[in-house]
């Protein structure tokens, strides 16, 4: 079997690409640069493709890697709470949703971790910070906090799949049918 055209596979994959794309970069001129580039890479290599039957994964594969190399190769930093804050939902209301489901989950943690983490990970103190602020020892925040983390994790992990790149980056996130914790999530 011969390897589908490139424009057959745009004409077949390019919509819900973008749509891809778009929930990983908050930015809709980046992700239309990312998706021309996640073309040209299917372009330079589709003659290598072994396996048609699996194009849809191989093309998702090749996207999943275009965004991981723009968020590497960007040269500012951009806090996780800026990420949160800019996420619109589908119909572009800007509504923070992720900021919701977020915030929910680290709220249901037990009050003393759920403070702490909110404070570190959506505040952006320090972790000495945290400790001046609930009147805890910088080991007794530490500890707080990687508990609460540990906590949060458990609770992500019972609620959605994650696939990680070889330094523990998310790279995509499917919510599992059977999820409790954050039942929208994936209302984007």
């Amino acid at each position: 079997m011969s390897a589908p055209s490139t424009e057959s596979v745009w004409a077949q994959l390019s919509a819900d690409l973008l749509r891809f794309i778009r929930r990983r970069v908050p930015d809709d001129h980046v992700a239309d640069d990312l998706l021309q580039e996640t073309f040209v890479r299917i372009h330079r290599n589709i003659a290598n493709l072994q396996d048609a039957d699996r194009l849809a994964a191989w093309v998702y594969q090749i996207a999943r890697h275009v965004i991981y190399d723009h968020h590497r190769s960007s040269s500012k930093s951009v806090p996780l709470v800026y990420e949160i804050a800019t996420v619109e939902d589908r119909t572009g209301n800007g509504i923070p949703w992720t900021a919701t489901w977020l915030a929910k989950m680290v709220g249901q943690l037990p009050d003393s971790y759920s403070d702490a983490v909110q404070l570190a990970e959506l505040g952006g103190l320090t972790q000495q910070e945290v400790a001046e602020r609930l009147g805890l020892s910088l080991s007794g925040a530490k500890s707080r906090i990687q508990r609460g983390r540990a906590m949060l994790k458990a609770a992500l992990l019972r609620c959605c799949d994650f696939e990680l790149d070889r330094r523990g980056n998310v790279l995509d996130c499917i919510p599992k049918s059977d999820r409790t914790a954050c039942l929208d999530c994936d209302d984007t």
